[in-house]
């Protein structure tokens, strides 16, 4: 009998039958509840991440050691389909209080960003510092009455705090979208790119909180809230840095970065048909 040379060749060990039957495993066991020891859900995470990390480490050469040059395309189109099938908490419709604490979660990242933008003045050239300074006055005391809000909402789920967050985020966001325009008329090349990286480390964070609350919130409710987004998301993308962005997700969730780049590009189209 002929040996099989390349396993992708087979027809019972296709790459994307393969990809597919244990991405749903791990869908399936997220779904439903079950977990893998005491790390519940984020083991399945992180089983289903190695698997398919090991099989794109197989695809990108054939047996003889040979880098496949198709093999990029593939790969994105691995990636595309386990973030289409496990996606990420803030895409995954959680219940309110698992928001809160995804919240919650983040309050080290996100206080850690805006003591980099209170910092960040002191980098930039003479006149550029006061406009910085004026753009990012309000992020300290938005993110701490956001995190305020999601302790309190976490420790007694009610309707009434689960508003109060959704006013509170739609203005942080605001704050950030403001200081983004801002920082991109600062005229010296090196304050400016000091400015935006500053303020993206915040941007980041509030747009991934952004989806969060939006998971867990009527229609309605994310209607009104896109309503007071007057300074939309697409306005400022240009000023972002996607690498950036995938990197600071993918660190605070513990996946890689380009599985989180594809959700972050779910997150967008979603945020966008809302009209944020």
């Amino acid at each position: 009998m002929k040996p099989v040379t390349n396993i992708w060749n087979h027809p019972k060990t296709s790459f994307a039958g393969l990809l597919i039957a244990i991405v749903s495993i791990g869908g399936v066991l997220s779904q439903q509840g079950v977990t893998l020891g005491k790390t519940g859900s984020g083991t399945v995470v992180a089983l289903v991440t190695g698997l398919a990390s090991a099989l794109l480490g197989l695809l990108a050469k054939d047996p003889g050691g040979e880098t496949s040059s198709t093999g990029s395309t593939p790969k994105l189109g691995a990636w595309a389909l386990i973030a289409l099938l496990l996606p990420l908490p803030f895409m995954g419709g959680c219940s309110g209080v698992t928001v809160a604490q995804d919240i919650v979660n983040w309050t080290p990242a996100l206080q850690g960003a805006v003591a980099t933008v209170d910092s960040t003045a002191a980098l930039l050239a003479p006149l550029d510092a006061p406009i910085f300074a004026a753009a990012t006055i309000g992020f300290d005391a938005a993110s701490n009455l956001l995190v305020g809000q999601a302790k309190a909402y976490l420790a007694n789920p009610s309707a009434g705090l689960l508003a109060q967050m959704q006013i509170q985020i739609v203005t942080l966001q605001q704050q950030v979208n403001t200081a983004l325009l801002q920082a991109a008329k600062i005229m010296s090349p090196a304050s400016q790119q000091h400015s935006l990286a500053a303020i993206q480390g915040v941007g980041t964070i509030v747009s991934t909180i952004l989806a969060l609350v939006q998971s867990i919130s009527s229609n309605a409710a994310v209607a009104q809230m896109a309503a007071h987004s007057t300074i939309k998301m697409a306005a400022v993308r240009p000023y972002m840095d996607e690498r950036k962005t995938a990197e600071i997700v993918a660190g605070h969730y513990g996946v890689p970065a380009e599985w989180a780049r594809m959700q972050l590009a779910q997150a967008e189209q979603s945020e966008d048909r809302a009209g944020f």
